[in-house]
């Protein structure tokens, strides 16, 4: 089962749930495997990749340990791991070249530099509680996925730096497409969210300002893992089966 993708320049990083201590390099142009990269210590469930090209770094949440582990892609390939909030989930980068950490069992978002020192964390509030996935926006708000239970609900939100709900969408002005259930791994372009949807097999563009949400990919078997290129228009989704599902898009 492949739980996480990331991608940079022409590698494409993949983590399964069955292989611990190792990340696949996929190359971009003709997907064929090219080698594989040790972790030490890099549990199963490693739910987030994420890499930065301006640090030149690869990093994996590691959900059992509750720590993340960044890899240097130098050549030297040495790794550094820090501990973070419980149960770290999705991992992303933002704009000032820092990663983004989301836990779900205690509801916070982290940022740390690329050497693991906290610069802020976020403790979302009602409506945005159980997070898996994060990724920050230009504004400094984030995108969120996140399994509410049955007050609120499964959704995808923006949350402000605070912690609070800014907005939620989750049902559709479209019939055809219904509301969302077990949203999880996350990709944002300029306008809008991309967000796998887990029980429905399927992955849903949202537009952020006037919140349509249509179907991008239908009838695959994926629970975690999206990485969008948009320097190649493709969309990689990890299949449920062990597979990484490549989609040309263009946004």
């Amino acid at each position: 089962m492949v739980t996480a993708v990331t991608s940079l320049g022409n590698d494409v990083f993949v983590a399964r749930w069955e292989t611990n201590e190792t990340i696949e390099i996929y190359d971009a142009v003709t997907l064929t495997l090219q080698r594989r990269l040790t972790v030490p210590g890099l549990g199963q469930l490693c739910y987030g990749l994420a890499a930065c090209p301006n640090n030149n770094c690869l990093y994996a949440s590691d959900f059992l340990k509750v720590r993340v582990h960044r890899v240097e892609l130098s050549g030297s390939n040495a790794v550094e791991k820090w501990s973070v909030a419980s149960r770290p989930v999705g991992l992303s980068v933002n704009s000032e070249h820092n990663v983004i950490v989301t836990c779900c069992v205690d509801n916070k978002i982290q940022e740390f530099t690329t050497h693991g020192s906290l610069v802020r964390e976020i403790c979302l509030q009602a409506g945005a509680t159980t997070p898996l996935y994060g990724v920050q926006l230009s504004t400094g708000d984030y995108v969120v996925s996140h399994q509410n239970g049955k007050r609120y609900g499964e959704t995808v939100s923006i949350v402000e730096a605070a912690g609070r709900l800014l907005r939620s969408y989750g049902e559709s002005q479209t019939s055809a497409v219904g509301g969302m259930s077990l949203p999880t791994s996350l990709a944002v372009t300029k306008d809008n969210i991309l967000v796998v949807e887990a029980k429905n097999n399927r992955v849903l563009s949202v537009n952020r300002e006037w919140g349509f949400i249509q179907e991008l990919v239908s009838g695959i078997n994926c629970r975690h893992g999206l990485c969008l290129d948009e320097s190649r228009g493709r969309l990689y989704v990890g299949n449920h089966d062990g597979e990484v599902l490549v989609f040309e898009v263009c946004f």
